[in-house]
């Protein structure tokens, strides 16, 4: 995947969330709740301040986030979804 985005943006590919409950019911995928956490795929360069000078993003390739359900684009790439969001839509990096 050849996506380089722009700003302050992030693509995110969501992590599969378990489809089974701890008793052991298999959740079928339409009742299943959209993922709430991600992979960092990309990082675009920063958000420049009111100088001029570029802000780099707290965030890098590889970690593991936290963001809404319903946050960023989704966007079609060889066949596969990620998501498009800003920096700020992420609420956390899970360390771990």
């Amino acid at each position: 995947m050849n996506l380089r985005p722009l700003h302050d943006r992030v693509i995110v590919k969501r992590l599969d969330n378990e489809t089974k409950t701890a008793s052991g019911i298999v959740l079928p995928d339409t009742a299943a709740e959209k993922p709430d956490q991600g992979e960092v795929l990309a990082v675009g360069p920063g958000k420049k301040n009111d100088k001029g000078e570029v802000i780099a993003l707290q965030v890098k390739v590889g970690d593991r986030v936290l963001f809404g359900k319903y946050a960023g684009q989704t966007v079609k790439i060889d066949g596969k979804e990620v998501l498009v969001m800003r920096e700020e839509d992420l609420f956390a990096v899970v360390e771990a």
